[in-house]
């Protein structure tokens, strides 16, 4: 499966996919990765791996305008799945329409709660015991798309954000790639909200 991996900063989701398919352990590969950034450090990770890479700015420009750029884009390299890794933008209808249940994104919260920015944050201050990382199709709203896999990650009285973030990270890195072999393997369908799992049949 070819993917196309969207990221505004260091791109360390991105950089475990790219390990993952290095490893063997994820049957897929990376066609492109765009940032909306310039100086976004993971572009430099895929430059030094041999990824075809795009600084797609979107400064001055609306979001469907934007967005109608990146998908050309996204397909000219024939992508199959996108993957937003740190993109810090709200798809558009179109780009979501382009893309039907090819959009994954992951956040560092067991949504619903927490949504948006600074969730590992929202987490402490509310007083959570247990938080963690989800993984989700991305629909036009914001961290609101059907929910593929999710990690429990738990809330220590000594955490601090940076310590929190830490270990929701490295959870991220394990359920990302995990979530992408299910759509390689075709073992998921989206029932309205509600995305279902096909177990694989023993021989």
């Amino acid at each position: 499966m070819r993917l196309g991996i969207l990221i505004s900063g260091r791109g360390s989701n991105f950089e475990a996919i790219a390990n993952s398919i290095a490893r063997r352990k994820l049957d897929a590969e990376i066609a492109i990765v765009i940032s909306n950034r310039a100086n976004a450090a993971g572009l430099e990770i895929a430059r030094e791996r041999g990824i075809p890479v795009r600084v797609i700015a979107s400064q001055g420009l609306d979001r469907e305008a934007y967005d109608r750029i990146v998908v050309e884009e996204l397909k000219l390299h024939e992508v199959e799945l996108v993957c937003l890794a740190g993109f810090m933008r709200l798809l558009s209808a179109h780009f979501v329409r382009s893309f039907p249940d090819r959009v994954l994104n992951i956040h560092p919260s067991l949504l619903p709660s927490f949504p948006g920015l600074d969730a590992q944050r929202q987490a402490l201050e509310h007083g959570v015991k247990i938080t963690g990382c989800t993984v989700h199709f991305v629909d036009e709203f914001l961290d609101s798309g059907p929910i593929v896999l999710q990690a429990a990650v738990p809330v220590l009285d000594d955490d601090s954000v940076e310590t929190l973030s830490a270990r929701i990270l490295a959870q991220e890195h394990v359920i990302y790639s995990r979530a992408i072999q299910l759509l390689v393997e075709e073992r998921v369908s989206v029932e309205g909200r509600r995305v279902r799992i096909r177990e694989i049949e023993a021989e």
